[in-house]
């Protein structure tokens, strides 16, 4: 399947092209590199230049990961935006960071409503049920999860973005959530062996990474085992969601992972496929796969 966010106002893709996107969050318009952005443009680079407040470059940056940010006068370097949908209401603090990234990806609004959903469907049922989020970034998954009445594990490797999505907790009048600061697959370990389960397992983890104490996280041979554990973790009834936006994975390699550690889902009921936006024009920018179920 293929899923698209329809009930943002303070996102838009505006066009893409060129490698390159151009985007609306909330009353700015920012510039940014998109490698799957292989079209043409639709609008004009003078256009490009005219709507952008903000473009991304990494020119003159030693680091190849790393970049800058040419901003026009009066454009701030922080500023707050809202999602509002079916009983959600969070507020997300953006920023220009030197990694072309602004601490939020709107697509995953379409996961934040589906955990919304499943979250209030337990809570029929078990008394705050108990969710977990590895790889937590900024914590929007972690804020819908809240928000729906469960007790949130938001586990991210970098003290900075937690207490970013500290901040969005806060701004989204929104509390209870347990902040870890630790290598997501040392956690998982532990958990294992302290016996503790959770009826919710979100996972949104990068190609690479380091953990705190320098632990190092590799996608391609680490998520195997990672599902494994995590597949020992979760409730019977049960909710999980796996996001897979780097190396080009497909939706496949996801549901293989699901049907390997997790035998006792229900195939039928297993969602998988890829996320998107499509721009003002029409056209379709992927935004990597999933699964879920």
């Amino acid at each position: 399947m293929h899923i698209c966010p329809d009930t943002w106002k303070d996102y838009e893709l505006i066009d893409t092209g060129g490698f390159e996107k151009l985007e609306r969050f909330g009353n700015w318009i920012l510039r940014r590199p998109e490698p799957q952005s292989i079209w043409d443009k639709s609008l004009s680079e003078k256009q490009w230049q005219t709507l952008a407040h903000a473009s991304f470059t990494r020119g003159n940056v030693s680091d190849a990961e790393k970049g800058q940010w040419i901003l026009k006068p009066g454009m701030p370097d922080r500023w707050w935006i809202e999602y509002k949908n079916a009983g959600l209401a969070l507020r997300f603090r953006l920023g220009l960071t030197s990694f072309k990234h602004v601490g939020l990806f709107p697509e995953q609004a379409a996961n934040w409503d589906w955990i919304y959903k499943k979250v209030n469907a337990i809570a029929k049922t078990e008394n705050a049920p108990r969710v977990l989020n590895l790889f937590a970034y900024t914590g929007g998954a972690s804020l819908a999860a809240c928000a729906a009445g469960a007790e949130v594990t938001h586990v991210d490797s970098v003290k900075q973005v937690v207490s970013w999505s500290r901040e969005n907790m806060e701004e989204s009048k929104l509390n209870g959530i347990r902040w870890v600061v630790e290598d997501a697959f040392k956690f998982v370990q532990r958990e294992l062996r302290r016996g503790n389960t959770y009826h919710g397992i979100l996972l949104d983890p990068p190609a690479y990474g380091r953990g705190p104490d320098g632990e190092k996280w590799l996608l391609s041979s680490q998520l195997n085992d990672l599902m494994m554990m995590c597949g020992k973790l979760l409730n019977p009834q049960g909710f999980l969601l796996l996001n897979l936006y780097s190396m080009g994975f497909s939706a496949m390699v996801a549901e293989n992972l699901v049907k390997k550690h997790l035998d006792a889902v229900d195939v039928s009921l297993m969602q998988s496929g890829e996320i998107y936006f499509q721009d003002n024009t029409g056209t379709a920018l992927p935004l990597g796969t999933f699964v879920r179920f």
